[in-house]
């Protein structure tokens, strides 16, 4: 087990840091998507940029979840990807 786990399981293992995690859930599935797409496609940050007509940093702000995307920006990224956006929602 790497020592990332390690930290990662011990954290988990306090209900409070478990239910703020479990609660990110969608968050870090979106993220893991993201870049899912672009690792697929064989590209760099930088070549999704290029696709984009934007910076660099705008696609790591964006695949850190730390940016507010707007839809375009969605559809721009999936189509530099060679992916097409697609919304569905699920009951909780």
């Amino acid at each position: 087990m790497s020592r990332l786990q390690s930290l990662k399981d011990k954290a988990l293992a306090d209900p409070q840091v478990q239910a703020e995690y479990d609660a990110l859930e969608s968050e870090f599935k979106f993220i893991s998507t993201l870049l899912s797409m672009r690792d697929s496609a064989g590209l760099t940050q930088l070549q999704v940029a290029n696709r984009m007509g934007t910076k660099e940093s705008n696609v790591s702000r964006l695949e850190k979840g730390t940016g507010n995307p707007t839809i375009r920006t969605l559809v721009k990224y999936a189509k530099a990807c060679g992916y097409e956006l697609d919304f569905g929602f699920h009951h909780a």
